[in-house]
């Protein structure tokens, strides 16, 4: 349907009363009509595309239901007469909630709650109860606190009690956990339906009984199947097709007696290139321009012209009849559902490996109150080799880290007292010294060369428009920092990250066209033949229709071919060539910009050759992966950085489920994607398995084209069989996890990954990041052996994977595992070894203190990076985290990581506030512990290692070896509190 829009202008204006429900093919049409309902005064509720089958696990489609339940919530309680539903057809075909099913919990201050009853009443509207509330229809009880994320807000708030009485209501950030702005009253719109005790009873045990496919089965991934009053849409309401089209697509809803809007007489779809000719050639027609703001408006710099008349909107509506247009200057809202990451970022859990700075890798076991010398404090227990047992106090949380490494590594305990773990850091200070002497002394080398000034051509915003889409807001932004590095007159060091499909080639493009623009060649270094043909026909259709020449070098390019692009380069011709490792026994004139994609596939030996190369050219690496926050900012005097962090805007999530091996599933969803012209991937991690494996998918699907591939084949024939599988001559990859990464295959859309609860969490995540690379919607099928015991943390793991498919959730599932392989893309594969050895936490702490030092060499300066002074506090206080106050070990864990790695006295306090804001008044131990750590930031810029008391006689040892010995007024706690910080501060104040 390509009048979208003009046929629901016509439709809306000419009825006196329309319909209450639009049906169209896609939500995509959905929410470009709305701009249309919008601008003519109606309220427009879009529904979003619901594709689940009877008896899916919904789990998979959390996201969507959600929507429904805050869509129908807002559309039901609206008294407005003009609104109007907008909705994709595969959704209105399911029943849906009705107004009595979305009946509201309304509370207000001042109010009476029973905190027992109102548990059960959130737990029978579908919201989960956890410890800590960030996403939609969950809900989180601590003593007088209360946190609810309400399905039909868009902020969480949290509830103060005073005994059973509301005293207050704030909304807060999910993120953050601070809570802003003061509420009167607040509602609670169930999650798809509320039940009545009865029903929740009945219902749960229903689903309890059903025999499925799935690891676990509850209301939440079932309950909408069994629920028997939900409405049909189609007879409960009046309801439109949007196009004769959309009615024969969709002939089976409602039984065809759904009439449909008619083809617009007067007006059409189109897209204008807004300038000021435009204006002019349309000048004899009654033009009507919408735009959010004025100023946009004025920038076009409009002739005077009687028949245009501008409007204030933030429609986005273009259409045009042969006396009449209405255009847009707004862009297009996308309407993404946005998630942030999760407040608990590489959250310590009991196993995990941890490394200590001085003491090296050992298992973090958990937190444990203990009373030494006369007083209680909570420590963090790690053991070592042996069963030796450390007890950390939880103020020095900051000198332990996860033990991070590649994927997969499992690291050798350290033993106590042994010492090797101070000689396996000295050799890798030394090493990480002449990496960052490497680093800067390249970098000066460069900041030393004039470069090319490099700038795009007239015919520039054509090309950007050939584009096909808008680009992100961080696919510009990177645009312009490269466009303003090229124009400098400095050479352009650039690292540009990006996960596949959100756009780094379109950026990269933007570059090239400048240096051709500007009369330099521009080469594109990529590590495969895979992805050489990839890019090649990218670059060709984008730039031959401007004359500009592109070149393939990699070993499947013809010898003809090959001559013609070593003639251009020789010859200093503006040219694009794109080559694997080839490229760099080429003589090359006149290079203006160097594109490298991932960088750090290319070896040694090569990588000293693009050194000499590139000496004189601007450099964009590329790279699937972020570089950590903290190595960027040790590199920002060195490296630039671009990031994309934004999907495009036709990406789909993927739809994720854990199910148990079983035929029949397996057969549907096989052919379901070669039904649409799809490949699929099937990951089994164990070689040995993959020719019974290859028989079993055999015997299910007989004609299927099985391609096998694992890390034993050489890579030779890996690359040709990958390219043969790239141009369709097979059905299904069946390999080992090699397909984790460097794969971009967009035709392969569902993935089954085998016995995966044997996977780590980032390792499925990456796995599941094969697919759903195109606009088609991606499959992701977790399976477990029908008899496999999975442990408590597997089906967690595997139910959380589930859950979390929305795009970027990578932030939140897989967020070491990314900045690993992002630290590589600087650092080069040779330094895993190091990385394995001692963490890479540790290795970044220990890399930023170097590159540090390396600069203040190179400038003659004293290195004024102290190094981070740990201070030895033994004082009899009774100072922890209140466990009555706080009485999640998880919560209490990232809270004392966060202290430990305060800088300054404002960054306690403001946690304090945000604890006091969560939890409720602080106690006397959590205040004194909260003192502590003030003690020791204050205590830092002095030169003291340590401090200590016995009865009301303070020492503070300095590292020079002096003493200085003070008196508090008693030996109570708070008077010792209060001397130590009069001391400290009064010295500071001094300094």
């Amino acid at each position: 349907m390509t009048n979208i829009q003009s046929a629901l202008f016509e439709y809306l204006k000419e009825q006196k009363s329309c319909a209450d429900v639009i049906i169209y093919d896609s939500y995509a049409q959905a929410l470009l009509a709305a701009h249309v309902g919008q601008y003519l005064g109606y309220e427009c509720f879009v529904l979003p595309e619901f594709v689940a089958k009877k008896g899916d696990d919904l789990r998979a489609f959390c996201a969507e239901l959600l929507k429904i339940s805050e869509t129908l919530s807002h559309f039901y309680n609206l008294e407005k007469k003009k609104k109007l539903i907008l909705s994709p057809a595969n959704t209105i075909s399911h029943p849906l909630p009705a107004k009595k099913h979305l009946e509201q919990i309304r509370l207000k201050l001042g109010d009476k709650l029973d905190i027992k009853e109102l548990k059960e009443k959130l737990l029978r509207c579908g919201y989960s109860l956890v410890d800590i509330v960030q996403d939609k229809a969950e809900a989180s009880f601590r003593g007088e606190i209360i946190d609810i994320f309400d399905v039909a807000s868009s902020k969480p708030v949290r509830i103060l009690l005073d005994f059973d009485e509301i005293e207050s209501i704030k909304s807060f950030d999910e993120a953050t956990q601070k809570s802003d702005n003061e509420l009167k009253e607040f509602s609670i719109t169930p999650f798809v339906a509320s039940f009545s005790s009865e029903q929740f009873e009945r219902l749960s045990e229903q689903i309890s009984h059903l025999q499925t496919d799935f690891i676990e089965q509850n209301l939440n991934s079932y309950g909408l199947w069994y629920i028997d009053d939900l409405v049909d849409f189609t007879s409960e309401f009046c309801c439109i097709f949007a196009s004769g089209d959309i009615a024969k697509n969709n002939a089976e809803l409602g039984n065809s007696r759904i009439p449909f809007i008619p083809e617009p007489k007067r007006f059409k779809d189109f897209e204008p290139k807004l300038n000021a000719g435009f204006f002019d050639f349309h000048s004899s027609k009654k033009i009507t321009l919408l735009s959010a703001t004025d100023s946009a408006i004025r920038a076009l710099s409009l002739n005077e012209n009687k028949n245009l008349e501008t409007k204030q909107s933030p429609a986005w509506i273009n259409i045009i009849s042969d006396d009449e247009i209405i255009v847009s200057l707004n862009r297009p809202n996308t309407k993404r559902r946005e998630k942030k990451a999760s407040v608990v970022i590489g959250e310590l859990n009991a196993g995990d490996f941890v490394v200590h700075e001085d003491y090296g890798i050992g298992r973090f076991v958990g937190l444990e109150q203990a009373r030494v010398l006369g007083v209680t404090q909570e420590f963090v227990v790690i053991t070592y080799q042996g069963g030796d047992r450390l007890l950390l106090p939880a103020g020095n949380l900051n000198l332990i880290d996860k033990y991070i490494a590649n994927s997969g590594s499992v690291p050798q305990i350290d033993k106590l007292g042994k010492g090797g773990f101070a000689k396996i850091k000295e050799k890798v200070k030394e090493k990480l010294f002449a990496i960052a002497n490497a680093i800067i002394e390249l970098a000066a080398k460069r900041e030393l060369i004039d470069a090319k000034v490099l700038e795009v051509g007239s015919n520039y915003a054509e090309f950007k428009k050939m584009a096909g889409f808008l680009y992100t807001t961080d696919q510009q932004n990177a645009v312009d920092a490269i466009f303003s590095d090229l124009k400098s007159g400095k050479v352009m060091d650039r690292l540009l990250s990006g996960d596949v499909g959100f756009g780094k080639t379109e950026v990269a493009m933007n570059a090239i066209f400048a240096s051709i623009s500007s009369k330099a060649a521009a080469l594109f270094f990529v590590p495969t033949t895979l992805l050489c043909s990839q890019h090649y026909a990218t670059l060709k259709a984008r730039f031959e229709p401007f004359g500009i020449k592109v070149y393939r070098i990699d070993r499947f390019s013809s010898t003809k071919h090959k001559n013609e692009a070593k003639k251009a380069l020789a010859n200093g011709e503006p040219v694009v060539v794109i080559g694997t490792h080839s490229l760099l026994s080429l003589e090359a004139k006149n290079i203006g910009v160097i594109i490298i994609d991932e960088e750090h596939k290319f070896g040694v030996k090569q990588k000293e050759k693009l050194k000499q190369i590139s000496q004189n050219s601007h450099i964009l690496s590329m790279s699937a992966t972020p570089i950590p926050r903290s190595l960027n900012m040790a590199l920002s005097s060195v490296k630039t950085y671009s990031s994309l962090t934004t999907p495009p805007l036709d990406r789909q999530d993927v739809r994720t489920f854990v199910l148990k091996w079983n035929e029949s599933a397996i057969k549907e969803a096989i052919m379901r994607e070669l039904r649409r012209g799809g490949q699929i991937f099937y990951v089994h991690n164990l070689i040995a398995d993959l020719p019974r494996i290859e028989r079993e998918i055999k015997a299910i699907v007989p004609t299927l084209r099985i391609l096998v591939l694992h890390g034993k084949m050489d890579a030779k024939t890996s690359e040709e069989e990958i390219l043969n599988f790239a141009d369709k001559k097979y059905d299904l990859l069946l390999c080992t996890s090699i397909v984790e990464s460097g794969i971009h295959l967009p035709n392969a859309n569902t993935i089954f990954i085998d016995n995966s609860n044997k996977f780590g969490i980032a390792d499925l995540h990456q796995l599941r990041g094969r697919v759903g690379r195109s606009k088609a919607q991606g499959f992701c099928y977790f399976l477990v052996a029908e008899d496999a015991q999975i442990s408590a943390e597997a089906s967690k793991r595997l139910l959380a994977l589930e859950a979390n498919s929305f795009l970027g959730s990578g932030a939140v599932l897989a967020h070491h595992d990314l900045e690993i392989r992002g630290g590589g893309n600087i650092l080069g594969d040779a330094q895993s070894g190091h990385i394995e050895a001692i963490g890479y936490s540790l290795y970044l702490k220990m890399l930023e203190s170097e590159i540090n030092r390396c600069l203040a060499l190179k400038n003659d300066e004293q290195n004024t990076q102290k190094e981070s002074q740990n201070i030895d506090i033994r004082l009899s206080i009774n100072a922890f985290i209140n466990s009555e106050l706080i009485d999640s070990n998880r919560v209490r864990l990232e809270l004392y990581r966060r202290l430990s790695k305060c800088a300054s006295v404002d960054e306690v306090y403001e946690i304090g506030a945000e604890i006091e804001d969560r939890f409720g008044r602080l106690d006397i131990f959590t205040k004194q512990f909260l003192d502590v750590i003030i003690i020791k930031i204050l205590a830092k810029g002095l030169g003291i290692k340590a401090i200590s008391n016995f009865e009301q006689n303070i020492s503070f040892m300095h590292i020079n070896g002096e003493k200085t010995i003070i008196k508090a007024k008693s030996k109570d706690e708070d008077d010792i509190i209060e001397a130590i910080l009069n001391h400290l501060r009064s010295k500071n104040a001094n300094n």
